[in-house]
Parts: structure tokens; sequence; C-alpha cells
């Protein structure tokens, strides 16, 4: 049963015919005392709840009984109804314990959207035990370790919802792969996974990158384009260095993430779009929110579910994993014979601090394989190729990073970096296998000056 709660007797009459015909049972509640009422003897699979009452503008009364209902029935999940202009009302429900808020006037199919989704993440957060042996898709995710298995046990759990993904992590530790595997096992896979790089988008071109345009609609159209939204349609569409986004451009991404409609540059007829959205980020999103650089709304639309990613240095147990296999796609891609590792060269390997995560694990692993030439690597072919600060990391010795902290070995490792390539950033980059977005993030963040 999903309880509707609002003092406008349209907007229930409305929600109740449009629930009705979806096949749910149904109660409304024009108020809080009516509401509590409901929530006491009944237990509603889900309620849809409006943010202001004819006693409050402020949303107060709204949140205050939200409170309530989360105290009577704590995992019934919520999902706020406000007006566009109010949406920080919903964020403040957010931040209570509402699971989803949706503004008015709604989009009957977004809506039941989400509605099922709530739905479908509830059953399963109740039904599945915490270890849950799953067939998955892997698509080259590869390793076995306790926080991989992790990651995947819940892109198992959630891949056949369309519920929204936030996928975090430090560079280089394979974001876009999980993005991958979450439509690859989900209901959408024989659709489209359109990828975006939103640090890549400039704020001039956002909107035509975005949605498209018509022909004449702006002094360069010379002819039609379609959007990476629509392309995306019926399919997933993989956002990745969303915390790169433009401020100015964010309130535009949250309006088609809220209600699945957009509009074509030099059309202003709306289109509709069904999308599941995954996004990535590298960056501190709740740092960058309280600092007001990322939209909060924004913010909450993205990470229904959030996914992070461990850091290669925490799950060195797969790198032996991981460097076998980037052997073997360098052997099969150049046509050459399969390369060995050995013992100090996998002891080698499994010490080093990998700023850059799997990205410049391998690179390095191929970029030895092509530079020795030989069948067997072992430590010493590797400790050319590697870019380590100041002294060198041989099998069978102590590592030089011993003492030192994460943050001091990847502070000296950049540093290094930039003196042997006389401060090309982007040569640092490609070495670290890091992107530059991530490199001026660690420049910046260790105070290491480069111009």
């Amino acid at each position: 049963m999903i309880l509707i709660i609002d003092d406008d007797s349209a907007v229930r009459s409305s929600l109740s015919f449009m629930l009705k015909r979806a096949g749910y049972a149904v109660m409304d509640a024009p108020g809080p005392r009516e509401a509590m009422d409901i929530v006491r003897v009944e237990e509603p699979a889900l309620i849809l709840m409006d943010m202001n009452f004819s006693l409050s503008t402020t949303g107060e009364e709204g949140l205050t009984l939200l409170k309530q209902v989360k105290v009577f029935r704590p995992d019934v999940p919520v999902i706020l109804m406000t007006a566009w202009g109010s949406i920080q009302l919903a964020v403040q429900g957010m931040q209570t314990g509402a699971f989803d808020f949706i503004t008015k006037p709604w989009n009957n199919a977004a809506l039941l959207q989400r509605i099922e989704t709530a739905l479908e993440l509830t059953a399963v957060s109740k039904d599945l035990p915490e270890e849950v042996d799953f067939t998955l898709t892997r698509n080259h995710i590869i390793g076995k370790s306790k926080g991989l298995m992790n990651v995947l046990n819940t892109v198992a759990r959630i891949a056949h919802t369309n519920a929204p993904v936030l996928i975090t992590g430090e560079s280089g530790t394979g974001k876009e792969l999980i993005a991958e595997a979450i439509h690859i096992n989900s209901q959408r896979v024989r659709q489209p996974f359109v990828k975006v790089n939103l640090g890549g988008i400039s704020q001039s071109l956002f909107e035509s990158e975005m949605f498209g345009h018509k022909k004449g609609a702006f002094t360069d159209a010379s002819a039609d384009r379609m959007g990476r939204f629509e392309m995306a349609n019926k399919g997933t569409i993989f956002l990745d260095e969303i915390g790169d986004l433009d401020p100015s451009c964010q309130v535009k991404l949250l309006r088609v993430l809220q209600d699945q409609t957009f509009e074509i540059l030099g059309d202003s007829r709306p289109r509709k779009v069904d999308v599941r959205v995954v996004s990535a980020t590298n960056a501190d999103l709740r740092k960058m929110v309280s600092e007001r650089t990322f939209r909060e709304d924004l913010f909450y639309r993205i990470n229904l579910i959030t996914v992070q990613l461990p850091s290669l240095r925490e799950r060195r147990e797969d790198i032996p994993l991981l460097a076998r296999h980037f052997a073997d796609r360098q052997a099969e891609l150049n046509r050459l014979p399969r390369t060995e590792f050995s013992t100090d060269a996998l002891n080698f390997l499994s010490r080093l601090p990998y700023p850059g995560n799997i990205r410049e694990l391998k690179n390095l692993v191929e970029r030895t394989i092509l530079v020795s030439g030989k069948s067997v690597l072992d430590a010493t072919d590797f400790d050319g190729q590697y870019l380590r600060h100041d002294e060198p990391v041989r099998a069978g010795e102590n590592s030089s990073f011993a003492g030192m902290t994460l943050d001091e070995i990847e502070r000296q490792t950049i540093l290094q970096a930039l003196d042997q390539y006389k401060g090309n950033l982007s040569q640092v980059a490609v070495t670290l296998g890091i992107s530059r977005a991530a490199l001026y993030r660690r420049l910046e963040k260790y105070n290491i000056s480069y111009e």
C-alpha cells in the first residue's frame, strides 16, 4: 500500500488514480494528524508526502511529520513532493531521512519509476543476507580482494533497479568499469551505454553536447545534432568527472535528472527521455557542497546509491592478478608471445604506492613489456621503468617508503616526476597514470608549485 499525504484534494485524487492504474493499493491523508493515524495502524510500503501544508509555507510542518514517520516506520521509504522553487526543503528532508524527492508538477513516468526503484531497493535490503553468492558479469574487472568483492556485491544488488548511482574513488581505480558492470547486469543491457566526461565539456558547449541542437540554433550549428541524453534513451548514461562540472551547468543537469525531460537548443518542445544515471567522481562532493561549489540538491539527486571503490593500495592481493591480465591483453593486442613474471617481479609490483592506482599499474606493465622485450620479467625490469622516489624499491629489500604516510609517498612521487619531466604536466600525468584534472587536484592538495 502507498500512502499519499497532501492537503490538496486534487493532488491526492490525481496521484491515487495514477497509482491504482499502475496496480498499487492506495490510502491518502490530507494532513499530518490524519497521516499519523494511518501510519500508527498500517505499514505502508511507501509514502508520498507533500512538504507544505495549509498551516505552513516554510515546510517546518512537513519536516516535523517526516521525523515522526521515521520514528514509527524507519524502514518505509518516503518520497517528498515540493515545488521547484522550494527544492531546499526537499534537501532538508533528504538530510532527515527521506528516500527521494520530486517537484511539482511531476512527470508520471518518472514518478512511477522512482516508486518502483524505492520499492525494489527496500525489498533488496530486507530480503538478501549480508553476503550473497551472485553470478555477475564482470567485464574485465579483475580481483578477489575483500574490498572489490564488497563493491561487486553492491553492484549485483542494485544493478537490476533504476536507482541513480554515484561511484567514488581515486583516479584510476576503475570507476568506468564498475559503471559498465552496472549497465551490463541491468535490464537495460540491450540498450545504449553512453559515456560523458563532464570535465571535458565547456560551459558554452554543455547544452548542445548534452541535449542537442537544431540546425541554425546558433552561428556554428550547420546541422542537427543529437545530444547525449537522447542517445542514451532507454539505456544508461555515465556522467564521469561530475565533480568538475561548471556550477552554471549543474542546474541544467538537475532539471533533466529531476523529471527526465529536456529541450533541444533551437526547439522549445519538451522531449522525454528514459535513462538510468550513473555518475562518477574522484572529488569530495560533500566538501564541495559545504564550500558551495557543488549543488546540494544535485548531490542528493545523483547518489541514491553510493559505491566507494578501494584504492589499489587497499587491495594489494589483486596486483599479481591485474599484472598478469594486463600482460595477456598486451600480448593479444600486439600479437606478442605471452610474458611471464618472476616471483621477485610480483613482489616488487605488490609493494609500490600507486598514486595512479590500476591505471598506473597498467601503464607500468605495458611499458616494461614493450621496452624489455623479454619473455620473463624480473624486478630489475620493472625497477628500470618505475618512476620512483629517491631510492629504488628492490625485490627482497625493505621498501624505501617504509615509515612514510601514503600522502608523503604520493607527494614525493609527484615531485620526482615533475623534476624528471621538467614540469611537463601532460607527461607527468601519463607517467603516473592519472588524468590532468586529477594531477591538478593533487598539486593543489600538496601545495606544489608547477609554474
